[in-house]
């Protein structure tokens, strides 16, 4: 398995993705202040120690000496002296810091001294034999585990003597405690900004959820029954006033169409019903027939129509049926005919679907295919979440710049109208709809074979599985 990409673990709702953006920018500002607030008392807790080397050294008081105040043990302290020694205090293979030689040497010129030799190194208490010597007698004390921690050690020569003055500060220690209350404040910080936002983001999205919901059920039903009430801040409760408006608006329209469309199927059935009886008339039989096929089409094309108008509006309901089943018995009515297609074997696959709308589609592009490649295949297979209803034929196939074109109203390979040879170009038009209607898609592929040229024309529909 392949390393797993960003967008498949980020959340996919705008509440999710805002408190993310926050949660990560609040992160990094508090990483940045938590670096700012480290330095600047790291710098404080060295200028502090180096200001008590140089008081040390130039004052030479005594000195409480132990473990670090963390580890304090009031009870075993001892009190030192600072170190006088004409010894030249570094260790062999001691490195002096030069920085806090600066440092130190800076403090002590603000109080008029200048020493004739100066230098700070850094060193672990137990490696300082005079510190070990001074400690020798208290066993307890050896034992403390603050002797491994390290400590500055500053000496100092004046001009014209003979011997170094040596003091000794602990190296600061507190950076954990430090960054405790940084994990602290961010962790308050948390609650309180991240929590807020999301009670304010959750009244934002709520509202726009439902309204997505709603969006997707009139989508599917185009019912406007069951607008939603406006809720949530101002702007929300305006757009769900402005979407409920144009529902209705959409349902208005749409309810005029079908009015329009029936009339005009009306107005026009009945004279080409009166024009069926009349040729019957006709003397030359020939003429007859030419003139029943030309009603025939006109009929035809004008049930695609209308057809083509109700898809999507409230009608048949989806019903839970065998797609395999419903396939076999459309390729059995052309095996009746005599049509040459025929029947993939594949597996069972109950679904929700509209089996009248569906056999329609599928009727469409067996038509297709029988009438450009000479006949049709038809196959199912199922992928996660979708069903795929294959039509295959052995025909000229159609231009990749053109399929796009052929899924439009009244586009055709060939140019006339007559059913014979194309219909009137609505054929692939409705059964898009169709698939579409309940959330699927239609693609047409050109099948070739190994030296590139094309063998065929693949119809697929893309059925979302329910």
């Amino acid at each position: 398995m392949g390393p797993l990409h960003p967008r498949h673990w980020l959340p996919k709702s705008l509440l999710g993705q805002m408190l993310l953006a926050v949660a990560a920018a609040l992160l990094v500002a508090q990483g940045i202040s938590a670096a700012l607030q480290l330095q600047a008392a790291r710098q404080r807790q060295e200028a502090r120690a180096i200001s008590t080397l140089a008081f040390q050294l130039v004052s030479e008081p005594r000195m409480e000496f132990g473990q670090p105040p963390r580890h304090r043990d009031t009870s075993r302290w001892r009190r030192l002296r600072i170190q006088r020694t004409a010894t030249f205090p570094l260790l062999p293979g001691e490195q002096r810091d030069t920085a806090r030689e600066a440092a130190l040497r800076t403090i002590m010129a603000e109080q008029g001294i200048n020493p004739a030799q100066l230098l700070v190194t850094t060193r672990i208490w137990r490696s300082d034999r005079w510190v070990m010597g001074q400690l020798a007698d208290d066993g307890d004390l050896l034992r403390q585990d603050w002797l491994d921690y390290p400590f500055m050690l500053a000496a100092m020569k004046r001009a014209g003597d003979g011997q170094w003055t040596v003091a000794r500060v602990p190296v600061p220690q507190d950076g954990n405690r430090q960054i405790g209350r940084l994990v602290l404040q961010t962790l308050l910080l948390y609650v309180v900004l991240v929590g807020g936002l999301a009670l304010l983001l959750r009244r934002i999205t709520r509202p726009l959820a439902a309204l997505t919901a709603r969006v997707e059920s009139f989508a599917r039903s185009r019912d406007p029954a069951g607008q939603l009430d406006p809720t949530g801040p101002q702007d929300m409760r305006r757009l769900i006033v402005a979407h409920n408006a144009m529902e209705a608006r959409i349902a208005a329209l749409l309810d005029e169409k079908d009015v329009m469309l029936g009339a005009i199927g009306h107005d026009l059935k009945t004279p080409l019903t009166a024009l069926r009886v009349r040729i019957e008339s006709v003397p030359d039989t020939a003429e007859r027939g030419r003139m029943a096929a030309t009603i025939e089409d006109i009929v035809r094309s004008l049930d695609d129509i209308l057809s083509l108008a109700r898809v999507g509006r409230p009608g048949e309901e989806p019903e839970r049926t065998d797609l395999s089943a419903l396939l076999d018995a459309v390729v059995e009515e052309y095996e009746d005919m005599g049509e040459p297609v025929v029947m993939c074997p594949g597996d069972r696959l109950p679904m929700m679907l509209r089996a009248s709308w569906l056999r329609r589609a599928v009727r469409n592009l067996v038509d297709n295919a029988i009438r450009y490649g000479g006949g049709a295949r038809v196959s199912l297979d199922r992928t996660p979440g979708l069903a795929i209803v294959r039509v295959e034929d052995d025909g000229p196939g159609i231009a990749e710049d053109a399929q796009a074109a052929m899924l439009l109203p009244f586009a055709r390979g060939e140019s006339s109208r007559n059913r014979g040879t194309g219909g009137a170009g609505l054929g692939l038009t409705l059964a898009r709809a169709i698939a579409e209607q309940d959330g699927g898609s239609l693609h047409l592929v050109n099948r070739r074979g190994a030296d590139g040229t094309v063998e065929g024309l693949t119809a697929e529909l893309h059925l979302p599985i329910r």
